[in-house]
């Protein structure tokens, strides 16, 4: 009888913690987050990474087995402390995708400026991660262009509406094929 008892224990225990297999993975982030903040190169970083995959590995693992399934029974992530669950939110939230906008905003005509109908533009630095671009169109319409700095990327609002988020590793390649 203690077998069969010890069996159903480890199942439930099994079957609870498998549950949260989803979530935000928050140790693996702040060991991630640890491994390029210590080093500012690739060659340094992949080295270091390297010599951290056993500290991944158990990250992983912690993710998996503890904190994601305490995220997905309580609805908070004891480690970043957010909520929603990530299996309470829906895919656009995740992926941060203004599904409200025009279809004519979901692509980016970046033909020639001089071919555009924009009369004027000036930029206004609102704080030290918020710029704002005014737009004045010729026909006498106005626009405000807003990108706010967060954690690894830069949010962009056209007339306070959210439109995407951009990766700073994407901001950093435009540029560098800009030049």
């Amino acid at each position: 009888m203690t077998k069969v008892a010890l069996k159903a224990v480890a199942m439930a225990v099994l079957a609870t913690s498998l549950t949260g297999c989803i979530g935000q993975m928050g140790t693996s982030a702040a060991v991630t987050k640890l491994n390029l903040s210590a080093v500012d190169n690739r060659y340094g970083r992949a080295g270091l990474f390297v010599l951290l995959s056993p500290v991944y590995g158990i990250a992983a693992t912690a993710d998996m087995f503890i904190f994601n399934s305490i995220e997905f029974w309580t609805g908070k992530n004891p480690i970043t402390g957010r909520s929603p669950a990530v299996v309470d939110m829906p895919v656009d939230a995740i992926f941060k995708v203004n599904s409200k906008l025009d279809k004519s905003m979901t692509t980016a005509p970046l033909a020639s400026v001089r071919h555009s109908d924009v009369d004027a533009a000036h930029f206004e630095q609102i704080d030290s991660n918020t710029l704002d671009m005014h737009v004045a169109y010729q026909n006498g319409d106005t626009a405000v262009l807003r990108g706010k700095k967060v954690e690894d990327g830069v949010d962009f609002y056209l007339d306070g509406q959210f439109v995407t988020t951009v990766s700073m590793d994407e901001l950093t390649q435009y540029a560098n094929n800009l030049s």
